[in-house]
């Protein structure tokens, strides 16, 4: 089944889209102590949580990647903070029950050509079963392929929805 065939899922996005992706937030801060804590101090109170973070941290600057279970809700808060952001379209998949599960998902992009940008396992498991954030080089071709090969591609709205039990 490819994504296009529908298989009765609404897959339709807040931004037109019809695929199943998640939003990742960038935020590059100041390398001192205490600014990370700001950022998350900033989502106290709201709905949104933080399901998914990864840092990289250099001399003078630190890039603090989010993936958030509100993330319209997620890029007010940090727009209203001041923050310059980058917004990018993730791939998130279920890594499977077996003992290679790494290796199925890399073997599936690879046979179709699609290379791993960065990845990092989200904190949140909307299905009980670990989750793994892929930035790919082609998004559309990454989905369809996990798709075709039988992955379990988690969406905003399984985050959300984990979030709120």
């Amino acid at each position: 089944m490819s994504i296009d065939e529908g298989a009765g899922l609404d897959l339709a996005t807040l931004r037109g889209r019809d695929y199943p992706t998640i939003r990742q937030f960038t935020v590059f801060l100041e390398n001192r102590v205490g600014q990370l804590l700001e950022v998350v101090r900033r989502f106290e109170g709201s709905q949104v949580r933080i399901v998914g973070l990864a840092i990289n941290d250099a001399t003078e600057c630190a890039i603090v990647r989010f993936i958030l279970s509100h993330p319209e809700q997620g890029r007010e808060i940090l727009e209203r903070a001041g923050l310059s952001i980058i917004e990018t379209d993730l791939v998130c998949v279920e890594l499977p029950s077996n003992p290679q599960p790494l290796l199925q998902i890399c073997s599936a992009l690879i046979q179709a050509e699609i290379n791993i940008v960065q990845t990092y396992p989200l904190i949140a498991h909307p299905h009980q079963q670990p989750v793994l954030a892929l930035m790919v080089d082609n998004i559309e071709l990454a989905l369809e392929t996990l798709n075709s090969k039988r992955f379990v591609l988690i969406s905003e709205v399984d985050l959300a929805e984990r979030s709120e039990e």
